[in-house]
């Protein structure tokens, strides 16, 4: 898959191009139905499947204030593209300059000029442009070539002639019939629902941070962890125990943990920030007393939530529940 990030030049001269454009945070079921889409449009149709999206989410520019939460950073994005079939994904830097770039200059300059652009298929409710100005209305009368070109969205595309023809779709239903979309599984994992945000995306939740020093109290009380310490971008599910998989660097041996998001109400009485502590049930054969996660990526695959975050009666009660936690953890990653 080529990355493209250069929009002075075209990669593929005299070839026409099959576009969707998006934040796409999250690569969720219904951005896969499209990219499924344009994988399929242009294999039929003889021309390069492209994916346009940017280096980071515009509203983290536009409206910083209220800019969410990321479901995935920049780097898995780009990894869950790999397998997706694109022929190439085009990265816009996203700076001021491009915030106050117009829908129509965008057109010209990323899609017309450097991909050549034959079709667009987009979400329905999609926007682009300064002030989101940009709509599939704007997109279709800037590639009108005629009239049946503008509306017959089953018509193979001209590699000859100039123009390009919008495909809007509507994006699936996850849990419930309610539409998938990166702002409702972000509703999901705030309020815990890990089942129902896993099938949205069609894949556990995965965080990703740096092990650091914490406080030890549970190496202390014989339940060491991990303290994941995650960019501040990222959506964090709520506070809980969960059930999930522990990814060490290379990602090539899941390790089960039981992970607790928290403030740790039992030790303090008051904490500015929940912690992501996470309990390596199997340490993949080494003694926990050798497993030196410090400073190491860590990825953390969120499979079930088990419990809301409690505070106990002294160390006995906690020690028992992290024990009963354990036990559960093991019995839902094995189903």
């Amino acid at each position: 898959m080529l990355i493209v990030d250069d929009f002075s030049v075209c990669p593929w001269p005299g070839e026409r191009s099959i576009v969707t454009i998006g934040a796409y945070d999250g690569l969720h079921v219904g951005h896969r139905t499209v990219i499924d889409k344009v994988v399929e449009r242009a294999r039929r149709e003889g021309s390069r499947s492209v994916l346009v999206t940017f280096d980071r989410h515009p509203a983290s520019l536009v409206r910083p204030e209220s800019a969410p939460k990321l479901l995935t950073d920049h780097e898995q994005k780009i990894e869950l593209l790999q397998g997706t079939g694109l022929d190439a994904v085009a990265v816009v830097p996203f700076d001021a300059d491009q915030a106050a770039e117009s829908a129509e200059d965008f057109v010209a300059r990323v899609l017309v000029r450097c991909l050549g652009v034959a079709r667009i298929i987009v979400g329905s409710d999609f926007h682009f442009g300064r002030g989101r100005a940009g709509n599939v209305e704007t997109l279709e009368a800037l590639g009108r070539r005629d009239a049946a070109g503008s509306t017959n969205h089953d018509a193979p595309v001209s590699h000859d002639e100039p123009g390009f023809v919008v495909e809007p779709l509507s994006l699936i239903a996850g849990h419930t019939g309610v539409t998938a979309s990166s702002t409702e599984i972000r509703r999901l994992l705030m309020a815990g629902d890990i089942a129902n945000a896993n099938e949205m995306l069609g894949r556990s939740f995965e965080l990703r941070g740096v092990v650091v020093r914490g406080d030890a109290r549970g190496r202390a009380i014989g339940f060491p962890t991990a303290n994941v310490e995650v960019p501040g971008p990222m959506c964090i599910p709520a506070d809980g125990v969960y059930a999930a998989w522990y990814l060490r660097p290379g990602g090539d041996v899941l390790l089960p943990a039981a992970v607790n998001i928290g403030r740790r109400p039992t030790f303090y009485e008051e904490a500015p920030v929940s912690i992501i502590e996470a309990h390596v049930i199997d340490s993949g054969g080494l003694d926990h007393d050798e497993l030196d996660l410090y400073g190491e990526a860590a990825r953390i695959r969120f499979v079930a939530r088990l419990r809301g975050e409690k505070k106990f009666d002294g160390l006995d009660a906690l020690k028992s529940q992290l024990a009963r936690d354990i036990a559960e953890a093991r019995r839902a990653l094995s189903a």
